[in-house]
């Protein structure tokens, strides 16, 4: 019956993902009106869904969420790119105060029934002290200090804080491994699309990623089941970045950290892809999680394993090689060899050689 099913409003659908969530939950049979919500209209066909200019951090949200009858929101708006929020500051308030108002929002609703946050893996951080596989009520074994990381980990503080006092709503909160597919721009994918790779010596991170379609499958597989919780979403089996590299057929450089970091610093002022403290610490350790509690209690199945996310990634990219992998090499011949070279990892990581 038209009318009977739920009303979605979905954040953040200016960006490519965000929208293309917008479109797909708007298929849904049980779904009878979605609404998209971004301070920027899309660029992009967006289907069936209505969209309102508005910003989530200013409080004129709540009245959207009024107005429109909301019952379900799926939170999409979170940035993990400076250099696409116009620099850090605008990224941890777009990030952080923007969830801010939205939850406060959320609580005032008295018609919400369900929040769906989309969160990422990068909260467990990455280091050589953590577990070969987080579960969902394991802790970073290093609290993030700054960056992407740090914001996520405050947004799902605030999460957990509405759920305390809004008892009656439905919280899933999706820990989504790095989201990956042709189309994707991300900090990973940038990486990937490098000519050539510079790697971490001595270290080979172990990889876990999300297909873009199953990201858009498992959202709305939340927004019409009534199932509240934190999920790990991933797709089946582990790449290292060695073999991640190799199936990409691009070349790599390993340097030592700080060298990648210094590499990491020009292309970001150059805009040619976005490096961070936790993207250097992610190439070295890597992350693994455990997906049991997303299919035994999600119970959601991704259709593409790790290794064919990467596959379906890597089609549309050119062989790359030769002169830039040349010049990278004499960069990193020129390099000082640090004086105690760290060669012993923890499970993050696994030396090469």
């Amino acid at each position: 019956m038209a009318g009977a099913g739920r009303v979605v409003l979905v954040t953040g659908v200016s960006r490519d993902l965000g929208r293309k969530a917008a479109r797909a939950i708007a298929e849904e049979p049980d779904v009878s009106r979605v609404i998209g919500v971004d301070v920027v209209p899309p660029r992009g066909d967006m289907g069936d869904v209505s969209f309102v200019r508005a910003d989530i951090r200013n409080p004129v949200i709540a009245k959207v969420i009024a107005k429109e009858d909301v019952d379900t929101v799926v939170h999409m708006s979170v940035i993990s790119t400076p250099g696409s929020a116009g620099g850090r500051n605008t990224m941890k308030e777009l990030n952080v105060i923007g969830t801010m108002q939205l939850l406060a929002a959320c609580q005032k609703a008295p018609g919400l029934r369900h929040l769906v946050v989309k969160s990422t893996t990068t909260v467990y951080g990455a280091s050589n002290r953590d577990p070969a596989m987080f579960t969902e009520d394991m802790e970073p074994r290093r609290a993030p200090r700054n960056g992407y990381a740090k914001d996520v980990a405050e947004i799902e503080g605030y999460v957990r804080g509405l759920a305390r006092r809004r008892p009656d709503l439905r919280v899933t909160l999706l820990r989504c491994a790095n989201v990956i597919g042709p189309h994707v721009s991300s900090p990973l994918t940038s990486y990937f699309r490098l000519p050539v790779l510079p790697t971490v010596l001595g270290y080979d991170a172990r990889m876990q990623f999300l297909h873009q379609d199953d990201l858009l499958s498992v959202l709305r597989h939340c927004v019409v089941r009534d199932i509240d919780g934190t999920f790990n979403i991933a797709g089946d089996g582990i790449l290292m970045l060695s073999q991640a590299a190799r199936r990409l057929q691009r070349p790599t450089v390993p340097m030592p950290g700080f060298a990648v970091g210094g590499v990491g610093s020009f292309l970001r002022s150059a805009r040619v892809a976005d490096f961070s403290p936790e993207q250097l610490s992610f190439l070295t350790y890597g992350r693994g999680v455990d997906t049991t509690r997303m299919r035994e209690v999600l119970g959601f199945e991704p259709r593409f394993t790790t290794a064919e996310a990467l596959a379906d990634f890597g089609r549309g990219l050119p062989i790359t090689g030769g002169h830039a992998e040349k010049v990278l090499s004499a960069v990193a011949r020129q390099l000082p060899d640090p004086q105690r070279p760290e060669t012993a990892v923890g499970p993050g990581g696994a030396r090469h050689g």
